[in-house]
């Protein structure tokens, strides 16, 4: 059995060498274009309503790619980031209500992992404004911490840090590992294997579910996560996330406020060394993931398909696959999900963006990583 985290997802593992072939047969409704390079790509995202794409490598730096040129430049203003294992430079944002401004002077929220005291480390996300004329002339200005998960601990695992915001524009949603520690996921007074959901400086949003308790429990949506590596909202404006699990157990699950998923009480997947854990069921006070896999498919990145490029595709799921080594297309139907299809790749798949025309873009993952165009036959 491929285990998720043991072998998908330690950061330790490059891509396969090798060029991509491309995609033939009536299952692959799209051919495959090699666009561009980069070294451990952890995230990629279009500035709205432009054709530039961002790419975050995992080392802490951060390029941009103008899709219309295919010129890429790198963007100074970077944090430091804690690189090593599964950390380093994480998830870069925009807001949505941007998009008809021009792309310098824009707001930009980037994730990383940040050094603690002693031997520990934490996800952080910062807020900062893009100075960016071209894409040689790029950088983040003003860059601050604006929200960082608690507490700080050893290892170097199990971040996720993935940003999304609501679809009004108002709040800033952020999935927050539980950093292989398990049991603080269902524990209160931290934000470790919680989603939390924040106004758009980093404050607690008001109507949070244990706003009540106070402290860092007023910035909680969600808990009894793993490592939530892809969030994102559906046609009707509901939030899903993919996570994780064990050795089998990868978990996709519609996000409502205030439900506990489980972790680690409850899993469809078992420990490493073969130790159960008890399988979901519909009594035992959890909510119950819409969809789980066993084998695992090692998630990277999620998103939420919209655009006229791929009809079939069109309120789907699609999840780059590290251990898959291949997209998977679910379907949602109601408060619950199917896999319509997988197409494979010769290679681990870390993140994926929707472009502007509705083609699909996805950076390979490790180091000599490929990023690939996807567009209809």
């Amino acid at each position: 059995m491929l285990a998720s985290c043991a072998n998908a997802e330690t950061g330790d593992s490059a891509a396969q060498s090798g060029k991509i072939v491309a995609t033939t047969g009536p299952a692959y409704p799209f051919k495959t274009t090699e666009v561009a390079g980069f070294e451990e790509p952890w995230a990629i995202a279009f500035a709205p309503g432009t054709q530039m794409l961002f790419v975050t490598e995992k080392a802490g730096t951060i390029k941009v790619l103008d899709t219309t040129s295919g010129k890429v430049g790198t963007v100074a203003g970077a944090p430091e980031v804690a690189y090593g294992g599964q950390g380093g430079l994480g998830d870069v944002a925009f807001l949505p209500a941007e998009a008809g401004k021009p792309l310098n002077g824009r707001t930009i929220y980037l994730s990383w992992a940040e050094a603690g005291e002693g031997d520990t480390r934490g996800a952080v996300v910062g807020k900062g404004t893009l100075a960016c004329t071209g894409v040689d002339a790029c950088a983040v200005e003003g860059l601050s911490v604006i929200w960082r998960q608690t507490p700080k601990v050893t290892g170097r695992g199990h971040y996720s840090h993935r940003i999304a915001f609501s679809p009004d524009g108002k709040y800033l949603y952020i999935a927050s590992g539980e950093r292989q520690k398990m049991q603080p996921s269902q524990e209160t007074g931290n934000t470790l294997g919680k989603i939390v959901r924040l106004n758009l400086d980093g404050t607690p949003a008001a109507g949070n579910p244990l706003a009540e308790k106070g402290g860092v429990n007023a910035e909680i949506w969600s808990w009894g996560h793993r490592n939530i590596l892809g969030i994102d909202w559906d046609a009707q404006g509901r939030l899903w996330e993919v996570e994780h699990g064990p050795a089998g157990g990868d978990e996709l699950n519609l996000v409502k406020p205030g439900a506990n998923y489980g972790w680690p009480v409850r899993s469809n997947g078992d420990h490493y060394n073969g130790d159960n854990i008890p399988d979901h069921a519909a009594d035992d006070g959890f909510a119950q993931p819409a969809l789980s896999w066993t084998p695992v498919i090692a998630p990277g990145d999620m998103l939420f398909y919209t655009g006229d490029m791929f009809p079939a595709w069109k309120g789907h799921a699609l999840m780059p696959g590290l251990a898959s080594q291949a997209i998977v297309d679910v379907a949602i139907e109601g408060d619950n999900a199917r896999e319509v299809a997988r197409y494979e790749f010769e290679n681990r798949l870390r993140a994926i963006a929707q472009g502007p025309d509705g083609a699909i873009w996805v950076a390979q993952d490790g180091k000599g990583a490929k990023l690939l165009k996807l567009t209809a036959r």
